[in-house]
């Protein structure tokens, strides 16, 4: 049986589905109930900030997606990483595949992305079988222009034409399927972008070619964008966020071959992703 952590989110769901469709058994950790699962899968709710309640969820397990929330990367003094580590070896889980950041990588003092280090750490040192997931940026960050696109085709960003290679949602699951599901991945580090990189200019373009109508773009200020993301993000995690799309480095700009290395097939590209949630933008 294989748990996965995160069971609600833009990963979360298309690996739940693709393990259930792999035939699996699996049980979905969300702190809410979303409802709509897969036929057979069973709900469990848990929260990494109390590792013991992640124990009734592991029950008969032997792999784990372990997947921090985002609002936990805020506050990273109250996760342990160890103690989650212990639970879920005490449990019996054999293998877990951590889905990281590009940035514990490229910028591991950062804070969100130290954390995520320090999972990483403990995952390497748990005696488990591992797999560490880093995906850069993500395609589906782009439903933050659903609205405006929606009401005005119009989008705004900032650093308009600063190129990065965002990630197909549906490739990291992929390939935390195969890591969970296929032996030959352990103990890798897997980076995961998309298979080129392109600018917010561009990808307001690729969403207006979906929709058959143009978006207009406007480029923000830094501090316009940091008051906007601020709403939902913690002050830190923006600075972070802001200092890699605005200053990317060399690794973060660069397409890496894992995906296609680990699925056989190019990954998705950012246009896919926009023809598959188009409706978003209607």
């Amino acid at each position: 049986m294989i748990v996965v952590m995160g069971a609600t989110g833009n990963v979360g769901r298309p690996l739940v589905r693709a393990l259930t469709e792999a035939g699996e058994r699996v049980t979905a950790v969300s702190r809410n109930d979303p409802g709509d699962l897969p036929a057979g899968v069973v709900h469990r709710a848990a929260d990494l900030a109390e590792p013991e309640t992640l124990r009734p969820a592991l029950d008969g397990a032997d792999a784990l997606f372990l997947l921090l929330a985002g609002h936990l990367l805020g506050t990273p003094e109250d996760l342990d990483p160890h103690a989650v580590l212990d639970v879920v070896k005490s449990a019996g889980v054999e293998r877990v595949v951590l889905m990281s950041s590009q940035g514990a990588g490229t910028r591991p003092t950062a804070h969100g992305h130290s954390h995520l280090r320090a999972f990483e750490d403990a995952v390497r040192e748990s005696g488990l079988d591992w797999t560490i997931l880093r995906p850069g940026g993500f395609d589906s960050n782009a439903f933050a222009w659903a609205e405006p696109v929606r009401a005005h085709r119009a989008a705004a960003a900032p650093f308009a034409d600063v190129a990065l290679p965002f990630v197909h949602p549906s490739d990291i699951a992929d390939v935390a399927a195969a890591a969970l599901l296929e032996s030959g991945h352990e103990n890798r580090i897997y980076e995961l972008t998309g298979p080129a990189p392109l600018t917010p200019r561009e990808r307001a373009r690729t969403i207006g070619d979906a929709l058959g109508e143009p978006v207009a773009f406007a480029e923000q200020t830094r501090e316009e964008a940091r008051a906007q993301m601020a709403a939902f993000m913690p002050a830190p995690v923006v600075d972070g966020t802001l200092d890699i799309l605005g200053e990317p480095t060399e690794a973060e700009r660069s397409v890496s071959p894992d995906v296609e290395k680990v699925l056989g097939r190019p990954a998705r590209s950012f246009a896919q992703w926009a023809e598959e949630n188009v409706r978003a933008f209607r």
